[in-house]
């Protein structure tokens, strides 16, 4: 209704009733207060409404026994995903000449020994600087060293001279990590990533005691497009190839909606059948910008893959990986 009295049949107007229309909205209360309070009644509500109904149907699969049907499978971003017609059977000859013929097939083959150089932008501040040492106890036979004022072109050179296999880079952006270059050695290709949410060991709770020298297990979960495979086939390359199970160390990248999540652990056996898993650190975020043919070159580099969002992210159900 609008609010207004009601004329009852033969009486005289009946008292004022407010009804609230049925398209009322909590956001229409004016006076602020008291539409937070209303808002948190309305949210009390829900909550209850939805308790019960759980409740509800507890119960009645309770009664049905083994007859109650199947769970319903709750709807994520994830298994709404929208097909990619890149996405890589693992039967596909063609795929499988592809991985031999490409330029991690040395690496794959057990050809060559993984060389990592880790360097910075110009100038590394401290939480950089703390970021690449964790980074080279992360992946074994990875060095260090400090750019200073040098090129990336002059350096790669060097780099191929000295048979490192892969360049890292790692930039910041007042005083923060904030982008890391992937670089495969000699022939490319190059990955440009963004970086986020990096944590140090020091910041990390209950964190297990330092990385030992062994060789970590590599585990990559989710890389299912051509593309996908391409990143992960380059970040499997910056790892020796026998693990060093004794060591019970693991590394890990986990993409999610084409965020690229790392983490460090330890497992930790407490009986024959319990494990637990211990973080050791350090932890990151990379989002991919773009993958370039060849080693780095801003200028005339050919570009396999570039992220434009504005054409690429229509959907939140698009993912690239």
């Amino acid at each position: 209704g609008d609010g207004g009295g009601v004329a009852e049949p033969g009486g005289p107007l009946a008292p004022q009733r407010v009804l609230f229309p049925p398209t009322f909205s909590v956001s229409e209360i004016k006076n602020k207060q008291r539409r937070h309070f209303m808002f948190l009644r309305w949210k009390q509500q829900q909550r209850k409404e939805k308790l019960a109904a759980k409740k509800k149907r507890r119960k009645e699969r309770e009664a049905l026994g083994d007859k109650a049907p199947p769970k319903a499978i709750p709807k994520t971003i994830e298994n709404q995903r929208v097909y990619d017609e890149t996405t890589v059977d693992p039967n596909d000859e063609e795929v499988a000449f592809d991985e031999a013929t490409d330029e991690f097939a040395p690496y794959f083959n057990r050809q060559t020994v993984p060389k990592i150089l880790i360097t910075t932008s110009d100038r590394p501040r401290g939480r950089t600087v703390r970021f690449c040492e964790q980074l080279a106890t992360v992946i074994p036979n990875s060095h260090v060293y400090y750019r200073r004022g040098l090129a990336l072109k002059r350096i790669i050179p060097q780099c191929i001279a000295r048979d490192f296999t892969d360049l890292i880079v790692i930039n910041e952006d007042r005083k923060i990590p904030n982008g890391l270059v992937l670089s495969h050695l000699p022939d490319g290709p190059t990955a440009h990533f963004r970086m986020s949410s990096v944590c140090l060991r020091k910041e990390i709770k209950r964190k297990g005691k330092e990385p030992t020298e062994h060789v970590p297990e590599v585990i990559l979960n989710n890389f299912t497009t051509r593309l996908g495979h391409s990143i992960g086939r380059m970040f499997a390359s910056l790892f020796p190839h026998d693990p060093q199970f004794i060591g019970r160390q693991v590394a890990t990248f986990h993409n999610q909606r084409d965020y690229i999540f790392f983490r460090f652990h330890r497992y930790i056996f407490k009986s024959e059948k319990k494990v637990g898993i211990q973080e050791l650190g350090p932890r990151f975020t990379l989002k991919l910008r773009s993958l370039q043919k060849g080693t780095f070159d801003s200028k005339f580099g050919e570009y396999e893959w570039i992220h434009k969002r504005r054409e690429m992210d229509t959907s939140r159900r698009k993912f690239h990986l």
